[in-house]
């Protein structure tokens, strides 16, 4: 019996999607709630599972087509073993090699490994056999870290897998100049709509400070050790700034709230969305009453998101809501920033990079661990003396992180 594969339930508002790639192929055999389609949506990347066992017939789809929720994605005869004849499977796959070429070919043989997308693009990268390798995900699922780890074990350097059914491209003449055209997907598509938006309908502004980490720093490294055993977790800085952070939003309340049409809109908890990257761009999953949750909670929390962000994991609730941002740049070397709000948000706090620099302390010039601040905010709504003041109590909270047990 033939059985429709359909575009699940993406989630709240969300309606439509793009078709990422396949993972499966036309004759590959499927189990109950296999992912045999990956489907890209405006914040994240979501697999469609077969309901049933069997084989898969045709495809309905190609890759970068948009599908609505419920539209039909591939079918599935319930019950059939065996791959399909090799003229109809070489006539489905030279009808979807088209945007296909970054497929890993030796993760589709294996039909009982799925791969994600990024995973897939370390398999490529990197010229390894996925189905060597253990995987230490959820379900023994691998990570792009297995893929990297097995990588330098072999000690490959990366290089790009061939391409199956092409020849390799000639070298490029001396001199020639070389252009590539790559449709945006869906989540890059949505950033910038997201983030011109910011620009053209808030009154954008941003005010800096800088930091002493000196203390915070000095209280890792001594109490890094029993944190770890305690809570095993790593004790990191963004624990401190969303603590520091809560302390802020709870003194400059309009700092946590945002503009819905000729109100204004204040909440009595903090969900911070935190900034991430993903394989496809940067995403925002949110720490949901980070006012009420102790330092340990908030770097497991973290710790997941960025995992599961890597692995294409998070989802739409995941990122839902958020009251206010925070971005650490500095993972990446910056030195200074201008961040960009998070609508329907009003403001963003800009972490930087940590390096030495010389502070006049007491009269005299001394060097100290510094990092540059910023926050970001809707003019319409916060005032400068606001945004300043709120700035001002994160820096203090940060340079005395006793303050943040005593609520000062």
């Amino acid at each position: 019996m033939a059985t429709e594969i359909k575009v699940p339930t993406l989630g709240e508002s969300v309606t439509e999607a793009s078709i990422g790639e396949f993972l499966k192929n036309v004759g590959d055999a499927v189990a109950v709630d296999e992912p045999i389609v990956s489907l890209e949506t405006d914040k994240v990347a979501v697999e469609a599972p077969s309901p049933v066992a069997g084989v898969i017939k045709e495809f309905k789809v190609e890759v970068g087509d948009t599908v609505e929720v419920g539209a039909v994605l591939a079918i599935v005869e319930e019950g059939a073993t065996g791959a399909a004849t090799g003229e109809e499977a070489g006539r489905a796959a030279q009808e979807r090699e088209e945007g296909q070429q970054e497929r890993a070919e030796a993760a589709s043989s294996d039909a009982s490994q799925t791969l994600s997308p990024a995973v897939r693009r370390a398999v490529l990268e990197h010229g390894v056999d996925p189905s060597t390798i253990k995987g230490t995900g959820k379900d023994g699922r691998l990570t792009k870290e297995d893929v990297i780890a097995a990588a330098k074990a072999k000690g490959d350097s990366p290089a790009p897998a061939p391409a199956a059914s092409a020849p390799a491209p000639a070298p490029a003449a001396t001199g020639e100049r070389r252009e590539e055209r790559v449709k945006m997907t869906r989540m890059r598509q949505t950033i910038a709509k997201r983030l011109k938006g910011a620009q053209d309908n808030a009154a954008l502004l941003t005010t800096f400070n800088d930091v002493d980490m000196s203390a915070v720093m000095e209280a890792r490294a001594k109490y890094k050790d029993m944190f770890a055993k305690k809570h095993d977790i790593r004790l990191g800085f963004m624990g401190f700034f969303a603590k520091a952070a809560c302390l802020a939003l709870k003194d400059v309340p309009a700092v946590n709230a945002y503009i819905e049409g000729d109100e204004i809109v204040y909440h009595d908890y903090v969900d911070i969305s935190v900034a991430v990257s993903a394989p496809n761009g940067l995403v925002v999953p949110v720490i949901r009453d980070a006012q009420d949750k102790g330092f340990a909670h908030i770097e497991k929390d973290i710790a997941d998101f960025g995992k599961r962000a890597k692995e294409g994991t998070l989802t739409m609730e995941d990122m839902k809501g958020g009251t206010f941002t925070i971005s650490n740049g500095g993972v990446f070397g910056s030195l200074m920033s201008t961040p960009i709000i998070n609508p329907p948000q009003s403001a963003v706090l800009g972490l930087h990079r940590i390096e030495d620099r010389p502070v006049v302390v007491d009269g005299e010039i001394v060097i100290r661990p510094m990092m540059y601040i910023a926050l970001s905010y809707d003019h319409r709504l916060i005032d400068g003396r606001e945004a300043v003041t709120a700035l001002k109590i994160i820096k203090e909270a940060i340079e005395d992180p006793t303050r943040m047990l005593i609520d000062l």
